[in-house]
């Protein structure tokens, strides 16, 4: 009986030694030789569990503790504090885990060593900006810059949208309560709608914004093709939406109506050999157009609505500052060069795009073996750069987790992180989310209060932070 249960423990502890070096046995062991050619090792770490690798100890910081900057802090304590990255496993694949600002900085700005590559990219489409390299990608990224971010194009934006998210307050005032993260959802798809394809509201428009949602929960999600799960359901709201926008291709084709919006434009345009854009080219970046446009126009401002209630002293000098602007310009909507004016109300959007994390995390892949400070980053291994931890990081920030827009009266230090990414995957449309959030705080601190319902609400992490009640609010008429 004795030698049967030793016999069994010691089964038992073969098969936990094997599930917990497995990884490292897989992928760590054979690089040794590419190590002591290149002169540097592999970060510390550990490489997880056979085909789970660290998702569960992920997941668990960021959706169940919901203390994501733990997920760091932890390694730091039993790899070391100096480091700047750490070895795992995530999302389908080895990886390395970048959280200092220097480190995630030069990854960023090489672009040749480490290249773009979402383990996600289906969500997107595979001739998406966020899939493109080279001269391909630089050519749809100043089309998308110039459509989006150009001076002439915020302008015009600017006043588009001020309609729309005045109609958007009144309604919320006659409803008494709403979810913000996903009312903001609806007034972002109605102007973006008929800014980029001419959808007007209504059922088709209402159809896609539910498809879009979908498709967003996936891209942040582990790629495992399961019926049921999040990236899975994110593929099939894909697929649906690629036939809403090949049925408004051909019925454009058929008609010969040129609306001169961003589609049209799309189908005229021309590759670097001269030929047309194809439909699934010009597909894959209208989704991504619009869903990161929508997505970061909506998620900035409903925790600019979080922020501004925990803190009232800032909602009052914000108020105070919107309110003579109103007052000079007597009932008429804002312009860009007014908001330029604004001067607190644009430190408001710094500190908001700083505390609200929308851009958690990227991801790149190595093309060849890299010695980065005497780590050894393996070819076809991907990079995580962790850039929220940058932000929430007291060495980079007095107080982190205060939001103190008068922080900005300093100038930023060299080196810190910028909120749009850096070098040739910066974001294209960086200043039409500036503005819009810009336009958005002008409106709602001149005309109206809210009051969150939850204001002790558990906040989810993955794929976007968010508060689990939809940061629902109480929302009045001044």
């Amino acid at each position: 009986m004795l030698g049967t249960i030793l016999a069994a423990g010691l089964v038992i502890a073969v098969i936990g030694w094997s599930l917990w070096w497995w990884n490292e046995l897989w992928y760590v062991v054979p690089l040794k030789g590419r190590c002591s050619q290149l002169g540097a090792k592999l970060p510390p770490g550990h490489m997880g569990l056979p085909f789970l690798g660290e998702k569960l100890a992920f997941f668990w910081y960021f959706n169940i503790l919901r203390r994501p900057d733990e997920f760091i802090n932890a390694k730091r304590h039993k790899y070391g504090d100096n480091v700047g990255m750490y070895r795992s496993h995530l999302y389908k694949s080895p990886i390395i885990i970048a959280y200092s600002q220097s480190i995630i900085k030069r990854v960023a700005q090489s672009s040749e060593e480490f290249i773009l590559e979402w383990p996600t990219r289906e969500v997107l489409g595979p001739h998406s900006i966020s899939s493109l390299h080279g001269d391909h990608h630089k050519r749809i990224k100043s089309f998308i810059s110039n459509a989006l971010n150009s001076p002439e194009s915020v302008r015009r934006i600017v006043l588009l949208v001020q309609p729309h998210i005045a109609t958007a307050f009144q309604s919320w005032a006659q409803k008494g309560k709403v979810k913000t993260f996903y009312e903001m959802k609806k007034v972002a798809f109605v102007y973006l709608g008929k800014y980029i394809a001419s959808f007007e509201a209504g059922p088709e428009l209402d159809t896609l914004e539910q498809l879009i949602l979908g498709l967003s929960k996936g891209h942040r999600a582990h790629p495992r093709k399961i019926p049921g799960s999040t990236y899975y359901h994110a593929l099939q709201c894909r697929k649906r939406v690629v036939q809403i926008f090949l049925a408004e291709l051909e019925k454009r084709r058929r008609d010969g109506n040129n609306k001169n919006d961003i589609m049209d434009q799309l189908m005229q345009m021309k590759d670097g050999q001269g030929d047309y854009l194809s439909d699934e080219e010009v597909i894959d970046n209208l989704i991504t157009m619009i869903y990161f446009s929508a997505h970061s126009m909506a998620h900035l401002a409903a925790w600019s609505l979080y922020f501004l209630y925990k803190f009232p002293h800032t909602l009052q000098k914000l108020r105070d500052e919107n309110v003579k602007m109103s007052m000079e310009k007597r009932g008429e909507y804002i312009t860009r060069e007014d908001i330029s004016k604004l001067k607190y109300t644009n430190k408001v959007v710094d500190e908001t795009l700083r505390m609200s994390g929308i851009s958690g995390f990227f991801f790149r892949t190595a093309t060849d073996d890299i010695n980065l400070d005497g780590y050894m980053i393996p070819k076809g291994w991907k990079v995580l750069l962790l850039v929220r931890y940058i932000q929430t990081d007291p060495k980079n920030y007095e107080d982190p987790l205060f939001f103190n827009p008068d922080r900005w009266d300093a100038k930023s230090p060299s080196g810190r992180y910028p909120f749009f990414g850096c070098g040739l995957r910066s974001c294209p449309a960086n200043m039409l989310v500036r503005m819009h959030l810009a336009v958005f705080l002008h409106h709602i601190s001149v005309g109206y209060k809210w009051e969150l319902q939850n204001p002790n609400a558990g906040i989810t992490y993955l794929p976007q932070p968010k508060p689990d009640d939809g940061l629902e609010v109480s929302f009045t008429k001044l």
